[in-house]
């Protein structure tokens, strides 16, 4: 994947995260950016980076983008020539591939905001791996998921997360 499309995913992501059900506008980015971070982009900076007329990026850039947009640095290059994701040789790898996985599962349960959101926070998490292998246990505990539920989530949402898949079929 290029490094133009990729900042166009993290656009899409980063406006799923936000509720808009869309990707985010250069504009908006470049905006959040500066509220956020208390640095500056430019949108024509940006725009350029996507088109790929600048194919690379500043170290200071490129550690602002993985900052904002919550991923590793070395991300933010094109991939290159033959390059495969399924290919793994480390933790960290896998720790990305994992929240690549999460953030398409959260495209493709776009319209159930709630789990899309959850699973955009899992992605994002520092240890996605680890929250994953926690809710295993909590899984494994069932009567730990009502008890758990009445004390974290609210009313409103406790109705329908007791509903399972199967109770729905």
């Amino acid at each position: 994947m290029r490094l133009g499309e990729k900042i166009r995913y993290l656009r899409l992501v980063e406006g799923t995260l936000h509720g808009q059900g869309r990707e985010m506008t250069q504009l908006e980015v470049v905006r959040a950016i500066a509220k956020k971070m208390k640095r500056s982009i430019s949108q024509s900076y940006l725009s350029q980076i996507e088109s790929g007329a600048r194919p690379h990026l500043t170290n200071s850039t490129r550690m602002l983008l993985a900052k904002f947009f919550g991923v590793h640095p070395g991300y933010l290059v094109d991939d290159p020539e033959g390059f495969h994701t399924e290919l793994l040789s480390d933790v960290r790898v896998q720790e990305d591939q994992l929240d690549l996985w999460l953030v398409s599962g959260a495209e493709r349960f776009a319209r159930d905001r709630e789990v899309s959101q959850a699973l955009l926070k899992l992605a994002r998490h520092e240890d996605s791996r680890k929250c994953l292998v926690l809710l295993q246990a909590i899984l494994d505990t069932p009567e730990l998921v009502d008890r758990l539920l009445t004390v974290l989530a609210p009313a409103d949402r406790q109705a329908g997360a007791g509903t399972t898949r199967k109770e729905a079929v």
